[in-house]
């Protein structure tokens, strides 16, 4: 990607984080790590996932690991259900980087 994208990189780059994975697990890999992990659409790429993340947080991303997650089988009394797969997307930032969801902004 470019270093400044054009209007629909923009557009779909905003599109490919859905949420942040708040968890006792990304909590720990947060503190222990300086990592933070996002859920993402399933078609994103490294390379998308680490331009949004700069985008819409202002911060540097040093690398990106992806990892698909299978949905797993529930029971509704006597049919079973699937949960959908998903993908999460570890961002590792650059020393000095941050983002802080209790407070909503970056430092």
């Amino acid at each position: 990607m470019s270093a400044v994208p054009s209007i629909k990189q923009q557009e779909r780059l905003m599109q490919v984080i859905l949420a942040p994975v708040i968890s006792e697990k990304s909590t720990f890999v947060a503190d222990k790590y300086e990592q933070v992990i996002f859920r993402v659409i399933p078609d994103a790429t490294k390379p998308e996932i680490k331009a949004a993340v700069e985008l819409m947080f202002k911060v540097q991303v040093e690398s990106v690991k992806v990892a698909n997650v299978k949905g797993k089988e529930k029971r509704f009394g006597r049919f079973i259900g699937r949960r959908n797969n998903w993908k999460k997307a570890f961002i590792c930032l650059k020393p000095g980087q941050e983002i802080n969801f209790a407070e909503g902004e970056t430092k």
